[in-house]
């Protein structure tokens, strides 16, 4: 597969994929646990089909010492022994969050609450705006059909 766009030859991407790595550094940053960032990733990234995201974030994952087996159970969460019940609870935010348009309301008041249960107002925050990341991120790359498989970790971090 070929991509439609190379970002990285473009001015206009260049100027706005700076800021957006920048956002993504800060998110990595933040108060969200680590194992919960790349979980929400992975999720988002599974629901939208964004294989370039995927093979980023398995490989970043990999890397932090995650589990293969906890990696190969995210699409099966629900039905998963493997998750504590906050990362449960940010998997259930990401699918919400993600399937707008699905969810009619967006992020239900019930998976919601069942996350403040596990987050406070700062890692909330952070997950809100990982979501949103995410959602921005796999979006640009589907659109572009950007090929996936050569992404080594820690190439953009």
């Amino acid at each position: 597969m070929d991509a439609r766009l190379d970002f990285f030859a473009s001015p206009t991407a260049g100027k706005a994929l700076k800021h957006l790595m920048a956002a993504g550094r800060i998110l990595k940053d933040s108060a969200l646990p680590a194992p919960v960032q790349e979980l929400v990733a992975l999720r988002v990234s599974q629901i939208n089909g964004c294989g370039v995201c995927l093979d980023m974030h398995t490989k970043e994952a990999v890397a932090a010492g995650e589990s293969p087996v906890r990696l190969g159970l995210v699409a099966g969460w629900r039905d998963a022994t493997v998750y504590t019940e906050a990362e449960r609870a940010a998997l259930a935010f990401a699918e919400q969050g993600t399937r707008v348009a699905d969810a009619g309301e967006g992020v239900s008041d019930e998976v919601w609450e069942r996350a403040a249960r596990h987050f406070d107002q700062e890692q909330l925050t952070a997950l809100v705006l990982l979501v949103s990341f995410m959602n921005a991120a796999t979006r640009m790359n589907i659109i572009s059909r950007q090929p996936a498989g050569g992404y080594e970790a820690g190439q953009f971090h």
